[in-house]
């Protein structure tokens, strides 16, 4: 492959059209900010030595707060042992020589791998690591530390043309077997320099689901999971991209009850829908004649036990656009949940102009929907921050410039209250992107 562009932030991304892997990593930035006069207090960045992210992948660092007994932990995703500037390092195998069929490893040789490290912060700003064998080809999303002491994940899979289940489509360890939902014992290491060394860690399993190939599927790209949270004891995740599968919320059960699977139970533990919402296949054919889905959901919180916050991106078609795109609210009756509205204004079709910085300008940004997702409940109000998804000219909207925004809902407002509006809270920013958000109590 032959770059079309050179480094410049502007138009480096076009060279997606020569190299479909194409990204650059970057370090992690984690800002602490003021829920109320969006201050920000302080900024830590994540060791890049030990973990980075891969910039303009959309999908992300999603952030999760967890507290026990010794205090709140921040957790999330990255690669570890890449270092900054590297090239399509999130279509990098996880552990050297995984998939003979990858284009990355034909490019950057069979070595080139870097595992899907879990990262942990502490209150004090201390970083643990748990580098995993998962996501091989693609990348891990989100993260979080559960009640039970597990890491829970979600990712995509499987860069290369290996199309069957099982150890008979050549990748080692199995890329249909280290995507999707994974329950992970944390392994904690406060520094991890031996890549290599992963390839011996068994400390993840694939919580079970049933794959079914369409002609032209990649193994493993059914499981395209991306947000995951954690509500009364049961995972929820979803679907919203990718060209298999359905496009959807879903649930993890054991023995049919919604449970966290332990590692044991992960093998046999079942995903389904939740009850209530859309099962939309992401190769169906839609009425105007194309294929997709029509339903690209992202992220949830629960207000409660009855009342749930989808966000959705947007980018799919009309008909997501339309119907879904921004942030949804679900309540639950009867044990089926139903859509009462979608929250929009201040968000979809807002325009960002005049982003300049030292490579020239960016082109027009305009918000088509939100992704990772956060919120706090005050009695019968639910403050939710969310960041932007986005589209322009640019070689990869991924790189947009995007926001984080917030609003304010009614807890038990059935229909969309009159006034509901969202905000900025920071952004755009040339050259940065939000992707993760969390709030700490």
């Amino acid at each position: 492959m032959t770059a079309t562009s050179n480094g410049n932030y502007v138009t480096v991304w076009n060279n997606e059209k020569v190299d479909s892997s194409f990204g650059v990593t970057s370090p992690i930035r984690l800002l602490d900010m003021d829920p109320a006069s969006h201050k920000i207090l302080g900024q830590i960045t994540v060791p890049t030595s030990q973990v980075v992210t891969s910039f303009p992948s959309k999908s992300e660092v999603g952030l999760h707060i967890t507290k026990d007994a010794n205090g709140n932990h921040l957790v999330f995703v990255g690669y570890g042992g890449a270092g900054v500037g590297a090239l399509d390092v999130s279509n990098s195998d996880a552990v050297p020589n995984q998939d003979p069929t990858n284009p990355v490893s034909h490019a950057f040789g069979a070595s080139y791998a870097f595992p899907r490290t879990i990262v942990s912060m502490d209150a004090t700003g201390t970083f643990v690591y748990t580098p995993t064998v998962n996501y091989g080809g693609n990348n891990g999303r989100s993260a979080l530390l559960s009640s039970d002491g597990l890491y829970y994940t979600v990712g995509n899979a499987n860069n290369g043309n290996a199309k069957v289940f099982g150890s008979a489509n050549g990748t080692n360890p199995d890329v249909t077997e280290t995507t999707g939902l994974e329950a992970v014992n944390p392994l904690n290491n406060p520094a991890w320099n031996t890549v290599t060394a992963i390839s011996t860690v068994t400390n993840s399993a694939e919580v079970s689901q049933t794959f079914v190939l369409n002609t032209g599927d990649k193994a493993g790209k059914d499981a395209n999971f991306r947000g995951i949270t954690e509500f009364g004891g049961a995972l929820y995740f979803t679907k919203g991209s990718g060209s298999n599968g359905d496009q959807t919320v879903y649930t993890a059960s054991v023995a049919g009850v919604p449970a966290l699977p332990s590692l044991a139970q992960a093998p046999t533990a079942t995903i389904s829908v939740v009850p209530g919402f859309p099962t939309d296949l992401a190769k169906a054919t839609l009425a105007d004649g194309t294929t997709g889905g029509n339903y690209t959901p992202f992220a949830v919180f629960f207000g409660n036990a009855t009342t749930m916050y989808v966000s959705d991106e947007g980018s799919g078609n009309s008909t997501d656009v339309s119907t879904h795109a921004g942030l949804q609210k679900w309540t639950l009756s009867g044990g089926t949940w139903t859509m009462n509205y979608v929250m929009t204004a201040g968000l979809i079709g807002t325009v960002d102009t005049g982003l300049t910085g030292a490579d020239g300008a960016w082109p027009n940004v305009t918000t088509v929907g939100l992704r990772n997702l956060t919120g706090v409940v005050n009695g019968d109000q639910v403050t939710l921050w969310a960041t932007t998804s986005t589209l322009s000219t640019s070689g990869d909207n991924g790189a947009d410039p995007n926001k984080v925004v917030t609003i304010t809902d009614s807890l038990s407002a059935t229909t969309l209250p009159a006034g509901e509006s969202f905000s900025t809270v920071i952004g755009p920013t040339y050259g940065t992107v939000y992707r993760g958000v969390a709030f700490v109590n």
